[in-house]
């Protein structure tokens, strides 16, 4: 009896800042992703126990990012953003180029992507630094903040990584709206950059817009990942063709099918029914986050969490239309379901922030 109920307090301590219903949610993403994924990479298991290993170990960083208090995330905000933008300056010096970008610093045998550490020190920072002028918020200091966007989401934009980039540069924006940006000046930045973005972008990514528009236009070429995975998705029907059984993937027609575009793999096998049962996950997610955000206790807290769960919704959405044909393709990963570590990390490190901004607020209310 002693040693249970010794057990039972280690437990109760371990997970005290592990708020249940987020993680019970999260936990139900990664099985949708751990069955879709080994079906994807087949033949190749190897890339399936790597990702294993990924979760494992965000997994564990989430729960160590769960018990730091919300007011020491703050106070590392600021050295993680020069952290975050001084890896982004090592890698236009010294990084990896793979594919014809230049996007990941190797160290020790180990590969990562730096430019997903602004994804969450963007935002941070921001959050930071509305509490610290939190009682004279004015319009210099939303373009104080908008220059700390800039510069990281245009060393990004020179790997070339233009999807990131543009997620970055929304990650900040959506503190800007939480910290209550007025509407005309965000339409006029908006308007202002959509001309400037297709000016400085590459052929490449001029191309995938145009391919957006009219696919049937270069089938082979700009056209074939979006013409590919709506074959995939409709092929699917109702209930799809089954696990493992997916036509498109498996006879190497779809690209990309183990990152960008591996919810064409999860449609065609699961269809419509899948469909509805991951959406209804990504839902239950928004909802108990935007829970988690309207009832922080600090500014930072409120606005940080509605960062995080604006981030998350953009990171589904944008992946499910660029596979479903409604929007152009552009590299972003299918939270907690694409194949990826560095991307899996960042996930992980945005719900322990949300978690410990829920269950500190626990401890500072009793």
């Amino acid at each position: 009896m002693q040693i249970r109920d010794t057990l039972f307090v280690v437990w109760l301590r371990f997970t005290r800042h592990v708020d249940g219903p987020l993680m019970a949610i999260v936990l139900l993403l990664l099985a949708v992703g751990a069955v879709v994924l080994f079906s994807a990479v087949l033949p190749d298991t190897g890339r399936f126990i790597q990702q294993m290993k990924s979760i494992g170990i965000a997994l564990v960083v989430m729960w160590v990012v769960a018990n730091i208090p919300p007011h020491r995330l703050a106070q590392i905000a600021l050295p993680l953003y020069l952290i975050g933008v001084l890896l982004l300056i090592a890698v236009a010096l010294f990084g990896v180029t793979v594919n014809n970008s230049q996007r990941w610093l190797a160290i020790g045998g180990f590969r990562f992507q730096p430019s997903e550490l602004l994804k969450l020190a963007v935002p941070l920072l921001l959050a930071w630094y509305f509490q610290k002028v939190e009682a004279r918020i004015n319009f210099g200091n939303f373009l104080i903040a908008m220059l700390l966007i800039a510069l990281p989401a245009w060393l990004i934009k020179r790997q070339p990584d233009l999807g990131t980039a543009l997620l970055v540069s929304a990650s900040g924006f959506f503190v800007l709206y939480l910290a209550r940006l007025p509407w005309k000046t965000m339409f006029l930045m908006v308007v202002t950059a959509v001309p400037l973005i297709w000016l400085f972008a590459h052929g490449y990514q001029k191309q995938r817009v145009l391919a957006f528009l009219d696919p049937g236009a270069d089938p082979l070429r700009s056209g074939y990942h979006t013409l590919q995975a709506s074959i995939a998705i409709g092929s699917g029907g109702l209930t799809g063709k089954g696990w493992m059984q997916g036509t498109q993937a498996h006879l190497d027609f779809l690209p990309e099918r183990h990152t960008d575009f591996i919810f064409a793999v999860y449609s065609e096998e699961f269809g419509l029914v899948g469909n509805i049962v991951l959406l209804m996950l990504y839902v239950a997610l928004l909802l108990r986050s935007l829970m988690i955000a309207s009832h922080a206790s600090s500014l930072f807290g409120r606005l940080l969490a509605g960062a995080i769960t604006l981030m998350l919704f953009t990171y589904a959405a944008v992946n499910m239309g660029m596979v479903s044909g409604i929007l152009p393709v552009v590299g972003v990963p299918l939270p907690f379901i694409s194949f990826g570590g560095t991307a899996m990390l960042s996930l992980f490190i945005c719900i322990g922030i949300l978690m410990s901004i829920q269950t500190h607020r626990k401890l500072v209310s009793t």
